[in-house]
């Protein structure tokens, strides 16, 4: 068994600048450790459990991966929505309650990395746990 102790994801975005002005100040994340110098400065931000770092640089014609998606958990998706597109978020698709009881709205970063903000009800089953 592999023991692990802190994970993150990795993200190389076509323009830092603006990558770095979407996670730190439209979406608010706080930067855990910032390395490099000016361009090719990298930056690891808090992510809830986890980390998300920005370093090194895709090609400008590359489209994101359709494999990643990034799933942020919040507490209230609806002040989250309000909040983002008040800071000029494109929302890709305003919170909705999905047939399995999550609350999901859908944003995606300057590369066009999907991300789904998720409010977990208090009711849902996602909130049980069992012996604890």
């Amino acid at each position: 068994m592999v023991h692990v102790l802190s994970s993150r994801t990795l993200l190389r975005p076509s323009d830092p600048d603006r990558s770095r002005v979407f996670y730190g100040e439209q979406l608010g994340l706080s930067v855990c450790r910032e390395f490099g110098t000016e361009a090719e400065r990298g930056v690891v931000y808090f992510l809830g459990g986890g980390f998300l770092e920005l370093s090194g640089r895709s090609p400008a014609a590359t489209p994101p991966d359709p494999a990643v998606r990034l799933w942020l958990q919040v507490a209230d998706v609806t002040s989250a929505h309000d909040e983002l597109r008040a800071k000029g978020v494109e929302i890709v698709r305003p919170p909705v309650k999905e047939p399995w009881g999550l609350i999901e709205m859908w944003i995606a970063d300057p590369d066009g990395t999907p991300i789904v903000l998720v409010e977990v009800p208090a009711d849902h089953p996602i909130r049980y746990r069992p012996g604890i």
